[in-house]
């Protein structure tokens, strides 16, 4: 049983990313089940980099975290699109507009995260919480569908696979945001655990 975990590093006006900052505390813990990665802002490297951690360690969860810095809950995602349109350019500079991310390839993916365990736990801890139905079209969704779009097409659609947005630490602090992934991760842990038994 392994479960990946993944942030961004810093972008654009974003020079303290959140996601990065719970996925370095997650793997503080030293879980030998928990893999955590820090992704680079970059079409380029990115899905590349994600797809050779899923094909390394074959996790049996994977669990995408970015920032959106204008949100104010921790936002589940519901759909990837298959789409690369760039707001800002990445770290690497590149500004990539209106491209298919996959060709020949669906329209979108869904989630195959829990999303309804995770928003009940979340909203137990008094942490606000909602679902969103659109991952945005720069990185988070890039990776986002990528992931789903691999495990699709190698045979591992059963790999539950999301994506997960955190707001800026101003709207909820990084110990609450903290708090909330942990307690996703649980439910990830312990729903690998039951299917392991």
């Amino acid at each position: 049983m392994k479960i990946l975990i993944t942030g961004f590093e810093p972008f654009g006006t974003v020079s303290d990313n959140p996601s990065q900052r719970i996925v370095e505390h997650i793997g503080k813990q030293n879980n030998p089940a928990i893999i955590t990665q820090t992704l680079p802002v970059d079409y380029a490297t990115a899905g590349e980099k994600l797809i050779h951690l899923i094909d390394t360690h074959q996790p049996s969860a994977i669990l995408l975290l970015g920032v959106a810095a204008k949100r104010e809950t921790i936002a589940l995602e519901r759909i990837a699109v298959n789409i690369n349109d760039a707001r800002i350019p990445d770290n690497a500079g590149n500004a990539v507009k209106g491209e298919k991310i996959a060709e020949n390839a669906p329209v979108g993916y869904w989630s195959t995260l829990p999303l309804d365990s995770f928003h009940t736990a979340v909203a137990e801890v008094d942490i606000p919480v909602s679902y969103s139905n659109h991952a945005g079209a720069y990185l988070c969704n890039h990776v986002f569908y990528r992931a789903r779009h691999h495990l699709e097409t190698t045979n591992r659609a059963d790999v539950p696979c999301g994506f997960i947005h955190v707001p800026s630490i101003e709207a909820v602090s990084l110990d609450e945001q903290i708090q909330a992934i942990q307690a996703c991760v649980n439910i990830l842990l312990k729903e690998s655990l039951l299917q392991d038994a």
